[in-house]
């Protein structure tokens, strides 16, 4: 059978030099296939261009790739809150962002997620921004999607990574943390009169999400 992955994320995904020579060095680090493939970048970029979204969310950098995807896509005078933990691997995603000419558009704040999401609550207030997109710690999906559906505006956009986690929320033999945790936020999400959603089988799963 082909390698349809390998057609899609080598062939057919638009990638700037930039972008393809990020992802092949993640792709070499620890972890590295924990980050945003092309495919996806593409659509994350794509969703941000179509609400012409001006102020942005992300929770879980790794090391920025999909960053550069959404900061790529924002307007000049457009911004991105960049939620992660790790000085480690941001490190790494900075050097990139410089490189592409994004890292002004780009607000790094390292802190457990939740604090950033509730501090903007508190400075911007809900319906402030336009798009988020989470990928991070699974346990604490729920937490982050709720506050993340505060902060954007009716018709923005949230997108979730790894719904799918690798079919395991498919089986219900497997119970863990984890697991147990993105099954609950799945049928959430579906059951949710505050939104509109879809769960498209890219990479992991991204839910995508707009908020009526």
């Amino acid at each position: 059978m082909p390698d349809v992955d390998k057609y899609v994320n080598d062939v057919i995904t638009r990638q700037s030099e930039i972008e393809r020579r990020m992802y092949r060095e993640t792709l070499r680090a620890p972890h590295g296939r924990m980050q945003t493939s092309p495919d996806q970048a593409a659509l994350l970029s794509f969703l941000v261009k179509l609400i012409g979204a001006r102020r942005a969310i992300e929770v879980g950098v790794f090391r920025g790739h999909g960053s550069l995807a959404i900061a790529s896509a924002l307007p000049a005078d457009g911004k991105l809150i960049a939620c992660d933990i790790s000085d480690e691997y941001t490190r790494h995603a900075r050097r990139y962002w410089e490189e592409a000419g994004v890292a002004g558009k780009i607000d790094l704040r390292l802190a457990p997620a939740v604090r950033t999401l509730d501090a903007l609550l508190e400075s911007d207030g809900p319906d402030s921004f336009d798009f988020a997109f989470i990928d991070a710690d699974k346990s604490n999906y729920d937490g982050y999607y709720e506050r993340c559906l505060r902060l954007i505006r009716p018709g923005g956009v949230v997108v979730l990574d790894n719904v799918l986690w690798g079919g395991s929320v498919a089986d219900e033999r497997i119970h863990d943390d984890d697991t147990d945790a993105l099954r609950a936020l799945n049928l959430k999400i579906r059951d949710d009169q505050r939104v509109d959603a879809a769960l498209v089988t890219i990479g992991d799963g991204f839910m995508l999400v707009r908020k009526r």
